[in-house]
């Protein structure tokens, strides 16, 4: 069966267990969550949950139809398209070897990366961007030996215009 990347975003009551709530809609329909983001938006009583899944989009109806009927659950709204804004950040620890300092400051650089910390064999790097985008950037980073990898998952608003 076909299953294609999906984007949901959900505006929820900020309680607990609502986020339990949701995953147990995922598993229970046999769907791995690749990433998940929640937090407080800007009505302290609210929060926005992202999720990246891949699923067969009939069945993801059938599940995104039990989400929209869960009582915490204020919207839900799917990102997959090209009306949103979708931002991923990484934290990237990548080795820095002797002589290649300025190859790896370059490829920083060019993915308006920026180094939060420095050590005498390592950077700790931060770079926002679409998902392909820190997938290419990590591709880069591979030769120069990534130590540690830390990812927000995807974030996503629609937008406005």
């Amino acid at each position: 069966m076909d299953q294609n990347k999906h984007i949901l975003t959900m505006l929820v009551e900020n309680e607990p267990g609502v986020t339990a709530r949701i995953t147990g809609l995922f598993a229970g329909r046999g769907y791995n969550i690749e990433t998940i983001c929640g937090a407080p938006t800007a009505n302290p009583k609210m929060s926005r949950i992202t999720i990246t899944t891949r699923a067969h989009p009939l069945l993801l109806e059938q599940c995104k139809k039990q989400i929209k009927r869960l009582v915490n659950v204020i919207k839900l709204r799917d990102m997959t398209g090209e009306k949103a804004v979708k931002r991923e950040m990484a934290l990237i620890c990548v080795k820095v070897p002797s002589g290649e300092k300025e190859q790896l400051n370059q490829i920083i650089k060019t993915f308006q990366g920026r180094i939060m910390d420095k050590g005498p064999e390592y950077y700790i790097i931060e770079v926002t961007g679409n998902e392909d985008t820190i997938d290419e950037l990590l591709d880069l980073l591979v030769p120069f030996g990534i130590k540690k990898l830390a990812r927000s998952g995807v974030l996503a608003l629609y937008k406005e215009s």
